[in-house]
């Protein structure tokens, strides 16, 4: 890996990144994180009984939307045209709480961690909002990229869970 910093230009000003003699690949990212949550809030929610609607199936769309907004809320990255996003928020009572997963795909120049990273937080977000009168104590963790492919840097997987090596 480099020791330069890819977003820095010479004057040490940050940058975009020109990312145009890049060939396309096919590129795939997959990101996970969860929200802890008292087990009657839980209940709440797969039971469709928290008042302001369809908790899992709004934050499923938030989540959505979020990755195909994402070059608008983070300052450096490249607007992306994503081929698919997929978001999917599961019950787990042992938490308890909802576990989310993201995946984002496009062609491209430049990958699509991002945009799975930010689908997985604000999809977590939205159910804190939704949810929040029930239980103003949620707590969302464990937001992560869990696996990548396609790109210069070749493929990426978190297999136990725990930080890559460099």
């Amino acid at each position: 890996m480099s020791d330069r910093l890819t977003h820095v230009d010479a004057a040490g000003e940050a940058r975009m990144v020109d990312v145009s003699a890049k060939p396309e690949t096919h590129r795939l990212a997959r990101a996970t994180g969860s929200i802890r949550m008292t087990p009657a809030t839980l209940a709440a929610i797969v039971n469709a009984e928290v008042k302001k609607g369809d908790v899992l199936g709004v934050a499923r769309i938030a989540g959505v939307m979020a990755a195909k907004r994402t070059a608008d809320l983070i300052p450096l990255c490249h607007p992306i045209a994503l081929t698919d996003v997929q978001v999917v928020l599961t019950a787990d009572a042992a938490l308890p709480g909802i576990r989310c997963e993201a995946v984002a795909r496009t062609t491209g120049r430049t990958g699509v961690e991002m945009e799975a990273l930010t689908a997985v937080s604000v999809a977590l977000l939205t159910v804190y909002d939704m949810a929040k009168a029930l239980d103003r104590e949620m707590e969302i963790s464990d937001i992560s990229l869990a696996e990548k492919s396609g790109g210069q840097r070749g493929d990426f997987s978190r297999v136990d869970g725990s930080r890559p090596s460099p």
